[in-house]
């Protein structure tokens, strides 16, 4: 997976982050650790449930996208996350449905001086139809070396 640096960002460029299918058991280990929901981990519940199937839970997707691929290609220039903000589960995602994921810069404010840049990040993810799942903004500060 390519590697950028700052030089490489630009106000509305966008990067793809690739493809992610999470089988039942990523989403029951996941859950376990992070969302121990029975609907999450018990396969009758998930049945019972709104969903009528496992469905990952809502962290779950940027989590894997950050650690596949945003981390990958970005994480070396990292000073530090600021904050997230609208982060909307438009719809559940379910085991073994592929999800795109897309990230785009909507602010990029570069501080010369402090070798720095300040980046806000918008997240998509996408399922088969090319409809939303979740969107989200994420403030990063970037160094700029």
């Amino acid at each position: 997976m390519e590697k950028y640096s700052f030089k490489d960002f630009a106000l509305n460029k966008s990067f793809d982050l690739g493809t992610v299918i999470l089988s039942e058991q990523d989403i029951i280990d996941y859950a376990k650790l992070n969302d121990p929901l029975e609907f999450h981990i018990n396969k009758e519940a998930a049945l019972k449930s709104i969903f009528k199937g496992f469905v990952a839970s809502g962290s779950q997707i940027l989590n894997t996208f950050h650690v596949r691929s945003w981390v990958k290609m970005f994480g070396h220039t990292i000073i530090g996350g600021l904050e997230i903000n609208k982060w909307k589960f438009l719809k559940p995602v379910y085991a073994n449905q592929p999800i795109k994921g897309k990230v785009t810069i909507v602010l990029f404010k570069p501080n010369p001086e402090k070798k720095h840049c300040v980046v806000i990040w918008r997240y998509e993810f996408t399922d088969e139809k090319g409809e939303f799942v979740q969107t989200l903004e994420i403030t990063v500060l970037h160094r700029m070396d």
